[in-house]
């Protein structure tokens, strides 16, 4: 009895390890938790995932306030959206942000634009937009409420994120790391057209 209950307990343990092995060897967010190297952010890998229409969820219940003290949630979106999670001395933020400026102006019709900044104080991150020209607004979201909302999407050190949310506030497309301009463009297009 002995010998059967200390085998299965061994056979446990070497599949519970091959398991831990398999999630953290390819995961390149993970691989990247332990080893930051200081830079105190983990970047995404730059991986799209689209939804089809078809397989998309429920819409996002979110809700939080803006630096300005507006109450920004998925009811008060009109139309498909974009919403970026970011921080100021985030380096990847800082590239693609000129990119999410221009490209709030070029849908500023169709798609609603708005930013979750996960570190910063007001005056830090109104800084941040004015420097890159950035006309949409932020919400608040230090304290964490906001990120557990989107959960299920954003995974919390895979900063930047980018979520595109189509007519009825169901996510349609994620980008982990910085979004490339015209890859960007193409989603948007898509949800608008939908």
């Amino acid at each position: 009895m002995r010998n059967k209950t200390s085998r299965a307990l061994i056979g446990l343990a070497i599949a519970g390890a091959g398991l831990l092995t398999a999630c953290s060897g390819d995961d390149p967010l993970a691989a990247q938790a332990g080893n930051s190297e200081g830079k105190n952010y983990i970047a995404g890998d730059g991986s799209v995932m689209e939804i089809a229409e078809s397989d998309r969820g429920e819409p996002v219940e979110f809700s939080g306030e803006t630096f300005d003290g507006e109450t920004i949630s998925g009811d008060s979106l009109d139309g498909p959206a974009l919403v970026n999670f970011w921080y100021a001395s985030c380096a990847p933020c800082r590239v693609e942000a000129p990119h999410l400026a221009e490209l709030s102006t070029d849908f500023q019709d169709d798609v609603t634009f708005m930013g979750v900044n996960v570190r910063d104080g007001a005056e830090t991150a109104e800084a941040f937009e004015r420097s890159f020209d950035i006309e949409y607004p932020s919400i608040a979201g230090s304290d964490g409420q906001v990120l557990l909302q989107f959960a299920d999407y954003v995974p919390p050190q895979a900063v930047p994120t980018t979520l595109v949310l189509d007519d009825q506030g169901r996510v349609a497309a994620r980008v982990l790391g910085a979004v490339e301009q015209s890859t960007l463009k193409s989603l948007l297009t898509g949800v608008v057209d939908e």
